[in-house]
């Protein structure tokens, strides 16, 4: 094990790195959890498919053109859903929403075999964050510091809208009590959809920036579904600190337990995740309710 401070600068970005992505895909999930009470397993299927969407269109448009493209098709496919199946789901119960939902990765997954198959895709890093910049004595990738500084971005974005707006009183109001919100005058329903929709994007969003530097595969909306719902849990339910917190200790903890305790690495995300269910069932930050 090294010693060196640059070795550790390394593996502190990575961490940063690996965090920042699992925000941007959990931060949607765990408001719509929060908002909706929908349990939506399907939610790592949005972030492939936004993945797919920015590598196809890459080839046409360049990165640029994937990456705003992408969050758009992934937002109109979450429309579509909520007006066709969500909607009517959303007062099913827990156990409706999960069987639901984990059939919809297994068709979303064979859907995407149909349209690009089994081969992986990828898409080239843009020329503006290609090579790597000098930073704490390390050598690092600038697209992979252009990913912590985008979910930084997207953090401040979201603080600034659920903190210091109306939208954002209206959407908290709503995740504490929807039904005192709807009594107030608040289109519950229409809020429902919009930040549904907004969540979708947002996992399009992590799809496509995840795209250049992960294998593009039909089953990665799987490979990530984990993952994403250990933060959520960890963090706590409804809560934009519970998905920083919960991005944050994921991403360290699979990082550095990689380098510290290569042997154990593979269960000690699931032995904090035990504790913290043990310890605080609601999580370490949850939305107050």
């Amino acid at each position: 094990m090294s010693t060196d401070l640059g070795f550790w600068v390394l593996q502190m970005l990575n961490a940063l790195q690996l965090s920042m992505l699992l925000f941007l895909l959990s931060v949607g999930l765990t408001v719509i959890f929060g908002l909706m009470h929908f349990v939506n397993l399907a939610h790592g299927s949005l972030y492939a498919f936004g993945a797919y969407v920015a590598a196809s269109l890459s080839g046409a448009f360049g990165y640029w053109g994937g990456f705003v493209l992408a969050p758009l098709a992934v937002a109109a496919l979450g429309a579509v859903l909520y007006f066709t199946l969500i909607r009517s789901m959303r007062r099913a119960g827990p156990m409706a929403q999960v069987l639901v939902t984990f059939g919809l990765i297994f068709v979303a997954v064979d859907a995407t075999r149909l349209i690009w198959g089994d081969l992986p895709m990828g898409s080239a890093v843009p020329k503006t964050f290609e090579g790597q910049l000098a930073l704490l004595g390390v050598q690092y990738p600038i697209y992979r510091l252009f990913i912590i500084g985008l979910g930084l971005t997207v953090l401040a974005a979201l603080t600034l809208v659920l903190s210091r707006t109306q939208i954002g009183a209206m959407i908290r109001a709503g995740v504490d009590n929807d039904q005192m919100a709807a009594c107030l005058g608040i289109n519950v329903e229409r809020m429902f959809m919009s930040v549904f929709v907004v969540g979708c994007a947002l996992a399009g969003l992590a799809g496509a920036v995840a795209a250049p530097v992960l294998s593009v595969t039909p089953d990665m909306g799987l490979q990530i579904l984990i993952p994403t719902l250990i933060v959520i849990v960890i963090g706590g339910l409804g809560s934009l600190k519970g998905a920083v917190a919960g991005s944050l200790i994921f991403g360290f903890v699979q990082t550095f337990g990689a380098v510290l305790l290569p042997t154990l690495n593979s269960v000690l995300i699931y032995a904090l995740l035990a504790a913290v269910l043990v310890i605080r069932p609601e999580g370490l930050l949850p939305a107050k309710g």
